[in-house]
């Protein structure tokens, strides 16, 4: 009444491999940003206590109509990226960014992966994207409870480079906690 299965005779798919693969954090990718006038003097800075990041690309496409049903024309893609953080007392960058907002300055913008440490010749580096473009909106958040809630709007000018970007030890500190010793710093 019953077949005996034959497991040689069927055909398995192969495993993917990438639903496997690890899933990067959201901590990982970081955001930094630079008024372009100020690049001779000033690195590229992370917002402090950032809570949320978002990069979106969209495009639109208009619709003909014709005898064979519609067709569309895509338009250009726009990128689009937000940043929410914590208000951090002493805080220059957002000063900057505000500033170049109201003077129409360009603005630079790296989105850096640090879950995907560059190879050799990157070795160092860290997986990165970049952009020119200008900040286009800041909003100042504050209720009776919380903290101060600072969200930038910054339009980037074409479509990024990739590439690999360095991280110095300040901005990985300021990304994430870092080690420290124990013994008396400077000694």
């Amino acid at each position: 009444m019953y077949k005996k299965l034959d497991l040689h005779a069927l055909k398995l798919r192969p495993f993917q491999l990438q639903q496997f693969a690890e899933a990067v954090q959201g901590k990982q990718l970081v955001y930094l940003f630079r008024v372009l006038s100020k690049a001779s003097s000033n690195a590229a800075t992370l917002l402090m206590f950032a809570t949320e990041n978002e990069r979106t690309k969209s495009k639109d496409a208009d619709s003909t109509a014709t005898k064979s049903g519609s067709i569309r024309t895509p338009g250009v893609a726009e990128e689009e990226i937000t940043s929410t953080s914590i208000l951090s007392k002493g805080d220059t960058i957002l000063a900057e960014l505000e500033k170049a907002m109201d003077d129409d300055e360009l603005v630079e913008c790296w989105e850096v992966n640090r879950a995907e440490a560059g190879t050799s010749p990157n070795e160092g580096k860290y997986k990165a994207k970049y952009y020119q473009g200008y900040i286009t909106e800041i909003t100042y958040s504050s209720s009776a409870e919380d903290m101060v809630e600072v969200s930038l709007t910054y339009g980037a000018n074409g479509k990024g480079a990739d590439g690999y970007a360095t991280l110095s030890a300040e901005q990985e500190e300021a990304a994430d906690v870092v080690f420290k010793d124990t013994t008396q710093v400077g000694a």
